[in-house]
């Protein structure tokens, strides 16, 4: 039997296994089998006409602050310091301490949740969160000190899982990823991506991620020194490139692109 048949056909067999073993309150539509087949590049089987949850929307507000708004309109902000997306005050906020452009220590009382990507009292951080329409969880991964140490568990990707939509923000992110990562990742229809080659890692690390994770939209951020050229021309021709001139858009499952896209929006 060829090997992809094999691995199809023992993906198969594992899902419910999969699906069974997950610690998450509600089972994530975007967690598959990856631990199960490490390495294995990843497809998103889910037909065309598969009925959805309606639009979300995503802008752009600045540096690594990405704001997510659901259908119910939950307004979610990533990697949030009080400088942007703060108005309309958003209901959820996720943060990693990277320095302080990716953090407050003084949130709005107002904000509902606020989700840290470490942990304070040590160990890694674990955030299982629904509010209303969106499910919210994360995936520890270790980050530098200023001194230069390697700290585990100080970084979180978060993933938003809304209106059949995996979207993915990997923040402050300096390690390669695993492939047990990969798999508590699972699938990410749109995934935010740090490019300042540096600060995070080089522009070469980050575009073999964002190959791996081969996201239908793939939003950039954190740009700081590095030419939006390069991370283009490294991520490679199965990228397309869309230049958008606002600073939001919409999305559903129906309309994610054809190719994988990397869509730029205004003030990037």
């Amino acid at each position: 039997m060829p090997a992809f048949r094999l691995a199809f056909l023992l993906a198969f067999l594992l899902w419910p296994l999969a699906a069974f073993a997950q610690e998450d309150p509600v089972p994530s539509r975007c967690i598959a089998i990856a631990q199960a087949l490490p390495g294995v590049t990843y497809a998103n089987f889910t037909p065309a006409q598969a009925r959805t949850s309606g639009e979300v929307k995503i802008t752009y507000a600045g540096h690594s602050t990405y704001v997510i708004e659901s259908p119910a309109g939950v307004r979610i902000a990533t990697d949030f310091s009080g400088i942007y997306g703060s108005d309309p005050l958003p209901r959820v906020v996720t943060m990693n301490k990277a320095h302080r452009t990716h953090y407050t220590n003084a949130p709005n009382p107002g904000i509902e949740h606020v989700l840290r990507g470490w942990n304070p009292e040590g160990g890694p951080a674990k955030h299982r969160v629904i509010v209303d329409d969106v499910y919210i969880r994360n995936v520890p991964t270790d980050i530098r000190s200023w001194g230069g140490e390697l700290e585990r568990d100080g970084n979180s990707i978060f993933i938003f899982e809304v209106a059949d939509l995996c979207i993915g923000h990997l923040g402050h992110l300096h390690t390669r990823l695993s492939d047990q990562q990969y798999g508590q990742i699972g699938r990410l229809d749109i995934v935010m991506v740090p490019i300042d080659g540096g600060l995070t890692q080089s522009i070469g690390s980050i575009s073999e991620i964002t190959t791996r994770l081969y996201s239908s939209v793939v939003l950039p951020m954190h740009r700081h020194a590095t030419p939006l050229d390069e991370f283009l021309r490294r991520v490679g021709e199965g990228f397309a490139v869309d230049f958008r001139d606002s600073p939001s858009f919409t999305v559903s499952l129906k309309t994610l692109p054809r190719q994988p896209t990397i869509v730029v929006l205004e003030g990037i």
